[in-house]
């Protein structure tokens, strides 16, 4: 594997940062030079960040930006990167603008013409539909479902959709969402997984009303990501390319 020979971090350079999305050992040793060696750390939520960085021992400045105040965090990472100052961005957990702050802060680095440098690492998202056993060689990530008018419309669109889906719920809504993904999607085989990475990790799988009995008989506890297989599936495999 060839090593880069760019020295890391570059002034004026904003990099997006994956952060673990439960266990503290899911970072990557890019990301811990990274974080250790940015001018400034912008954070979701400073104090979850300062649990992993006081993890290893960093002792960056970290700087608050989520979705309250990310346009008028983005104007002021703006003038540091004008300045020649490098940023790292992170969420709480996982890949940042993923369901989750610094999509307005990256577009606009971008259009203002500053080097966006992502740091790959861990995502709820992907390592669900891993544990599902789904066709992944296409899917649909949808994140969180509307909560109000647009919901509806949503679930009859994704009725029709043909590639895996993957959603995020919360505890409070997770059995209200897959009674209504039953009656919108039919019989489909879903898979749910809860505390990726965490102590008590449990991923179940089955037919859309055998996961509704699960969680009817036990309690939601956690963050979900819910992946639904697509219509009809019976191989957990894609089928053989020619």
């Amino acid at each position: 594997m060839e090593n880069p020979e760019r020295p890391e971090p570059a002034g004026g350079t904003l990099y997006v940062v994956s952060t673990p999305i439960g266990n503290l050992r899911d970072i990557t040793l890019r990301a811990l030079d990274i974080l250790r060696s940015v001018d400034i750390i912008a954070a979701e939520d400073t104090r979850t960040t300062r649990v992993l960085l006081d993890a290893y021992n960093i002792d960056t400045e970290c700087m608050s930006c989520h979705s309250r105040n990310e346009n008028r965090r983005t104007h002021t990472i703006l003038r540091m990167l004008e300045e020649g100052k490098s940023v790292a961005v992170v969420s709480d957990a996982g890949t940042p603008a993923l369901s989750d702050p610094a999509g307005r802060l990256i577009a606009a680095a971008i259009d203002a013409g500053f080097p966006v440098i992502p740091i790959p690492g861990p995502s709820a998202a992907l390592a669900a539909l891993v544990a599902s056993g789904f066709r992944m060689d296409r899917f649909r990530f949808e994140g969180f479902l509307p909560l109000k008018r647009k919901r509806r419309a949503r679930l009859a669109e994704l009725a029709t959709e043909t590639r895996t889906v993957i959603l995020y719920e919360s505890v409070h809504r997770l059995r209200k969402t897959l009674v209504e993904l039953r009656q919108y999607l039919g019989p489909r085989r879903v898979s749910v997984s809860r505390e990726l990475t965490k102590r008590h990790e449990e991923t179940v799988r089955g037919s859309m009303d055998e996961v509704i009995e699960y969680f009817e008989r036990n309690e939601p506890r956690g963050e979900f990501v819910i992946v639904i297989a697509p219509p009809a599936e019976k191989d957990t495999a894609p089928p053989d390319q020619e």
